[in-house]
């Protein structure tokens, strides 16, 4: 089965790399990444710009040039960056904006609602949060009003679940990622998530697993293959991520 991964990362210490909470983390080079994932029929992917990259472009430009044209970029900007700066980067095969709230290294929350209108109306980039989803009922008002969002890792936690099921009921999009490094039910968690939005949840390595408890296996995979049916599956693997980011 096809699968688009929504959600890896690419560390190449020929750029900075930040040490992020006492952090420094391995590195993850294109090659690594093709060589892990060479027998998954992988079509296509977003590349996500970690809290240990901080601002930098130049790590996620080169990254891109190698995986091809069917994979894309996920950065984090200050929101002082300049309109010809954000059309650079989409021609460079861009697509999104991360605020990563769970580790930093991004933008602030209080810059959610401009900064991701903004990016929005100049390019169609979506916006992408690292949040545990339990901090959703402070910000939900904003996040319903945005035109784009995404939440990554299932949102994190059991606690937060009602929370982001009522977003995703807005048209909010759920990454299927980081399996290992989530608190809640995970299986729970993909149906509900499915029953309310079939078109919502879009699956991801997170590899290299950065931080995680467990780190990615195959058999991430194949729990979906389990619990959904063939069409649900291709939904999860590739159509919806596919579609939300090369819209």
């Amino acid at each position: 089965m096809k699968i688009f991964d929504s959600h890896f990362h690419i560390i190449d210490f020929d750029f900075p790399i930040i040490e992020n909470q006492g952090y420094i983390p391995p590195s993850y080079v294109t090659s690594d990444y093709q060589k892990e994932t060479r027998d998954w029929n992988v079509q296509g992917g977003a590349i996500v710009s970690g809290s240990f990259q901080g601002f930098d472009q130049d790590y996620l430009l080169k990254a891109l040039k190698q995986m091809g044209p069917t994979f894309c970029g996920v950065t984090q900007l200050p929101f002082t960056v300049t309109d010809d700066e954000i059309l650079k980067l989409h021609n460079e095969g861009i697509r999104a904006l991360r605020f990563n709230i769970k580790r930093g290294g991004s933008e602030d929350l209080s810059k959610l609602d401009y900064f991701a209108r903004r990016v929005y109306d100049l390019v169609r980039w979506h916006s992408e949060l690292y949040i545990d989803a339990k901090e959703l009922p402070n910000i939900a008002s904003t996040i319903e009003s945005l035109p784009a969002i995404s939440i990554d890792h299932l949102g994190l936690s059991e606690e937060g679940l009602p929370h982001l099921l009522k977003l995703v009921d807005k048209g909010i999009r759920v990454k299927a990622t980081g399996f290992g490094r989530v608190e809640l039910n995970v299986q729970n968690a993909l149906k509900s998530i499915y029953d309310v939005n079939p078109n919502s949840l879009m699956f991801g390595t997170d590899l290299p697993s950065t931080r995680a408890k467990r780190p990615f296996a195959y058999g991430d995979i194949e729990l979906i293959q389990q619990l959904f049916d063939e069409q649900a599956a291709h939904k999860i693997l590739y159509t919806n991520a596919y579609q939300w980011y090369f819209k």
